[in-house]
């Protein structure tokens, strides 16, 4: 099986490739499908997909630092390993599917394999310890080598900008046959029938309804369909469930706490529990307002957000 050629990249615009881009499913949309993004959920990548996301640039600096990158990664996974990689300035496709579609990094020079190139924040090193390869990036692999064919994938990424790891990511045929069955379903009962998968309870969720509906139109109301009493007894019922696990977390913690007294630290096990006294200074906004009000307006910026609430 051999990738086929969907459009070539060389003097490429970013508008083109993005443009291009919609034209199918990608290797980070995979994740996102599947519920493994954090940045992007399904219904982000039907909008997408579309032509209705909102146009704001939400990749921010690590996208951007990320590309900037990419072939300083590429030339140390070639320094490191001895193989020599390429570019492949073209958007492939599968030769069957379609709607699957790969932009990669790089393919190593004689052998049926890739390089996928990334950047990490340290913060996220414990997510490359050992063998472990994140779940999202792992799919993406995957999803190249449905694309192409392939029957390994690397993977190196620079973390922190000073700690280097690649990894080699063997074909998994099972986890091919998953992702072209939900990417599959996806585009046919989503994208080209125009009906939007629902919005899930992610982080991408949350940032793309900001997003999309950022204020509220004053005195506007509408009558929600009879379904929507499903929804809300379900978060009653969660928000139940909420306050009686934050009664029982008080009720442990405050178990220990008396066993604990006086003492700052204690051992129990292997884990260490700690309970200090926090000494802080807080600004009393309300007092600075009230005797120098002039300053307080001079030096106060609006901001807004929407509050949800159940009454």
């Amino acid at each position: 099986m051999q990738a086929q050629v969907l459009t070539l990249t060389v003097d490429m615009s970013r508008e083109e490739w993005l443009k291009a881009r919609k034209a199918g499913i990608g290797g980070s949309d995979a994740a996102a499908i599947a519920g493994l993004n954090k940045w992007k959920s399904p219904v982000g990548v039907y909008l997408d997909k579309t032509g209705q996301a909102p146009d704001v640039d939400m990749a921010g600096e690590a996208a951007y630092w990320g590309n900037m990158m990419e072939d300083i990664v590429a030339q140390e996974f070639s320094k490191r390993t001895g193989l020599k990689v390429r570019r492949r300035n073209a958007i492939l496709k599968h030769p069957e599917h379609h709607f699957m579609l790969a932009n990669v990094d790089r393919l190593i020079v004689g052998a049926r394999e890739g390089l996928e190139c990334k950047t990490a924040s340290e913060y996220l090193k414990d997510l490359w310890e050992g063998e472990e390869i994140p779940a999202s990036y792992l799919l993406q692999c995957q999803h190249y080598m449905a694309v192409t064919g392939y029957v390994a994938w690397h993977i190196a990424v620079l973390i922190g900008g000073n700690k280097f790891v690649y990894k080699k990511v063997e074909r998994d045929e099972e986890l091919i046959q998953y992702l072209i069955d939900i990417e599959k379903n996806f585009w046919e009962e989503h994208v080209l029938k125009q009906i939007p998968p629902a919005f899930d309870g992610s982080d991408a969720s949350v940032d793309l309804l900001k997003v999309m509906y950022p204020e509220s139109i004053p005195n506007t109301e509408i009558t929600l369909p009879p379904e929507t009493s499903t929804y809300l007894d379900a978060l009653d019922q969660v928000n139940e469930e909420l306050k009686e696990l934050e009664t029982q977390k008080k009720e442990y913690e405050n178990k220990i706490k008396v066993l604990m007294g006086e003492n700052e630290k204690a051992i129990a096990g292997e884990r260490l529990i700690t309970w200090k006294s926090i000494t802080s200074n807080r600004f009393d906004s309300k007092r600075f307002s009230s005797e120098y009000p002039d300053l307080f307006n001079k030096f106060t910026q609006p901001s807004s957000y929407r509050r949800f609430a159940v009454k």
